[in-house]
């Protein structure tokens, strides 16, 4: 189980990197909620991968799940929604000014020929 879960991680983050090292802002705003997916897996399995037990504390059960990595997941899924949203606005804005969606704010060859 643990090895499906390095493996996720791994493809989560090298997806990630991948993404966020494009030329365009949409491919980057991928690549950034790849990375954060993956920082939410990490941070869940940290708190260690246990079956059959519950995450809360019960007196009728000897041994729980430490909940402290599923709050930080909450946490960090409300956090990834308004950073990706942040990052949404923040390149609509810029395609809107520059009329290219390069993250660098060049003009390729192709669009140089679509406009006016």
């Amino acid at each position: 189980m643990e090895f499906l879960v390095a493996t996720a991680i791994a493809a989560l983050v090298a997806g990630g990197v991948y993404l966020s090292l494009r030329g365009r802002t949409f491919q980057v705003v991928l690549g950034l909620t790849l990375l954060s997916y993956a920082v939410n897996l990490f941070l869940f399995a940290v708190g260690r991968l246990i079956v059959n037990r519950p995450p809360l504390y019960d007196k009728a059960v000897a041994e729980h799940t430490d909940p402290l990595p599923q709050a930080l997941v909450l946490t960090a899924i409300v956090i990834t929604f308004g950073m990706t949203a942040l990052v949404v606005i923040l390149s609509l804005r810029s395609f809107l000014e520059s009329g290219s969606d390069q993250v660098d704010g060049r003009i390729e060859a192709d669009e140089i020929e679509d406009q006016p």
